[in-house]
C-alpha cells in the first residue's frame, strides 16, 4: 500500500486519494470533539468525496450512536470495518492505526463497551494521538464512566496525564484534561486549564461545558450564569449540548432558590417537545431537574412529569445503563408508576444476579430509595441510601448529576427529623465549596 497523501489534524495518515474527503473529515472531527453543529454533514460530504473512506463511515457512525440510530450506527460501522479489512489487496484502505480505530469505535456504537474500553486504551499504547478513539475514555458518558468501576474519575486523569506529552497545547486534549481534573477533585487546576482551551477556540461547546462543571464545583454560580448568558448566543440550539448547557443554568437558579426560572429553562429549552437533543442528554436533563425542583419543593405541573415519562418509555424501553435506570426510576416514582418501576427492577435484579451489572447493587437500591422519597416515607429513603453513597460514582455520568443522590439523601433527613446527621453532611459540602442551597438546608436543619 502506498503511503498516505493525507493526514488528520494530528499528523495521523488518512488512507484516501481524495484531497476534499480529508478535508470534510479533518473538519468534522474538529466538529465533533467540540459538540458543535455541522459534524455529521461533514462526513457525509467525507464519504461523498470518497466512498471507501472507512475513517469517515466509523465517525459518521458515531454521531448516528449519540442519537440512538442503532440500526443506521451498526450499518455505518459495518461499512466501516468492511473497508479497512481489504488488506494486502490493490485496493486496501486501512492502515493498523485505522483498522484499530475503526474497530474500537465500531464496539462502541454496537454497545460492548467493555471491550470498547480494552481496545481503546490497547491502541493508544501504540497511537496516542488518536484523538478520537482518545475521546472514548472521557467525558461524563464516556467508557470509564459508563464502566461500572468506583474510580473512574481519577481513571481519565490519569490516562490524561500520560498522554499529556502527545498533545501539547491541543485545545481538544486540554478541553478533556481540564474537565477530567475538576471531576477529580482538582477543581481550580481543572479550571484554569479549561478557560485556556477555552480560550483558544471560543466555538467549543465541550469545553464551555467543562468550564461549567469546573464553576459548579466551585459554588461559582454567577460565573456561571454570566458564561451562558454571554456565549450561548453563538451556538446554534442543534448544538448536542445546547439544552444541557441551559440545564446548568437552571442548576444555578436552583441555587438562588429561583425555581420560576429553572421551570422557565426546562418549559421554553428542555422538554421533549422543544429539545432537538441527543435521548440521553434530554431523558437525565428532563429527570434530574423535575426531581430536584421537588425535591426542593416547589411545585412541578402534573404535564411535565408525564411527557417526561412518556419520551422516556419511548426512547429507553429496554433495560439500559445503569445510569438511565436510575433516571427512569426518578420518572417512575414521581408519576407512581409503580408497574414501571417494579419492572424495570426485576430486569436489573436479573442482570445483577448473571453478574451482568457491573455498577453492582447500588443500581436497585437507588431505584428503591427515590420511590421511598416520592412516597414521603423519607426514613426508609434514608436507609435505603445511606449504605451505597460511595458506590453512587459507579452509575456514571459527571458529579453535578449524581449529586442528586445526594441531594435527595440531605432532604430525606431534614424531613425524617435527621437533623444532626444533614447538618455534618452539609457542614462537610459547605467546607468543600459556597453554597446557597446548602446554606438554606443548614439553616432549616437547625430549627
Amino acid at each position: 500500500m502506498r503511503a498516505a497523501a493525507h493526514q488528520d489534524r494530528y499528523e495521523l495518515p488518512l488512507s484516501t486519494d481524495s484531497a476534499e474527503a480529508a478535508e470534510a473529515y479533518r473538519d468534522g472531527i474538529d466538529l465533533m470533539l467540540s459538540a458543535w453543529p455541522g459534524a455529521a454533514e461533514a462526513f457525509d460530504r467525507a464519504i461523498a468525496a470518497d466512498p471507501e473512506f472507512a475513517l469517515a463511515h466509523a465517525a459518521r457512525a458515531r454521531i448516528h450512536s449519540f442519537y440512538q440510530q442503532g440500526e443506521a450506527a451498526r450499518k455505518a460501522a459495518a461499512a466501516a470495518r468492511q473497508l479497512v479489512a481489504r488488506r494486502g489487496t490493490e485496493r486496501e484502505r486501512g492502515t493498523e492505526r485505522e483498522r484499530g480505530h475503526v474497530e474500537t469505535l465500531a464496539l462502541a456504537v454496537e454497545g460492548n463497551l467493555p471491550a470498547a474500553l480494552s481496545s481503546a486504551l490497547r491502541h493508544l499504547e501504540s497511537f496516542p494521538r488518536d484523538a478520537v478513539v482518545m475521546s472514548l475514555p472521557l467525558g461524563a458518558f464516556g467508557l470509564f464512566a459508563f464502566s461500572g468501576m468506583a474510580e473512574h474519575d481519577r481513571a481519565r486523569q490519569e490516562l490524561c496525564e500520560r498522554y499529556a506529552p502527545h498533545y501539547g497545547e491541543d485545545w481538544w486534549f486540554l478541553s478533556n484534561y481540564g474537565w477530567a481534573m475538576t471531576e477529580n477533585g482538582e477543581v481550580a487546576k481543572g479550571r484554569a486549564m479549561t478557560e485556556r482551551a477555552f480560550d483558544m477556540r471560543r466555538a467549543n461547546a465541550y469545553a464551555a461545558h467543562a468550564l461549567l462543571h469546573a464553576m459548579f464545583e466551585g459554588g461559582s454560580v454567577a460565573d456561571a450564569d454570566a458564561l451562558v448568558t454571554q456565549w450561548i448566543g453563538s451556538y446554534d440550539r442543534s448544538g448536542i449540548l445546547y439544552g444541557h448547557i441551559y440545564w446548568h443554568q437552571a442548576l444555578g437558579a436552583l441555587e438562588l432558590d429561583d425555581a420560576s426560572k429553572a421551570l422557565s429553562i426546562y418549559e421554553t429549552i428542555l422538554q421533549p417537545s422543544v429539545t432537538v437533543a441527543p435521548p440521553l442528554n434530554a431523558m437525565s436533563d428532563c429527570a434530574s431537574l423535575l426531581w430536584r425542583l421537588l425535591a426542593y419543593g416547589h411545585p412541578v405541573p402534573a404535564n411535565l412529569w408525564a411527557d417526561a415519562e412518556a419520551y422516556a418509555k419511548v426512547q429507553f424501553p429496554k433495560s439500559s445503563l445503569p445510569f438511565v435506570e436510575m433516571h427512569m426510576a426518578l420518572l417512575a416514582a414521581a408519576t407512581s408508576d409503580q408497574a414501571l418501576l417494579e419492572e424495570r427492577l426485576r430486569v436489573i435484579e436479573q442482570r445483577l444476579a448473571d453478574g451482568k451489572l457491573a455498577a453492582g447493587p447500588v443500581v436497585p437500591q437507588i431505584c428503591r430509595a427515590m420511590n421511598a422519597f416520592a412516597g414521603e416515607d423519607f426514613r426508609t429513603c434514608v436507609a435505603l441510601l445511606e449504605p451505597v453513597l460511595d458506590d453512587v460514582v459507579r452509575i456514571g455520568g459527571s458529579h453535578a448529576q449524581r449529586e442528586i443522590i445526594e441531594d435527595t439523601f440531605i432532604v430525606a433527613l431534614i424531613r425524617a427529623s435527621e437533623l444532626p446527621r444533614a447538618q455534618a453532611l452539609l457542614d462537610h459540602r459547605l467546607h468543600r465549596r459556597p453554597s446557597p442551597r446548602d446554606a438554606r438546608w443548614r439553616d432549616a436543619a437547625t430549627r
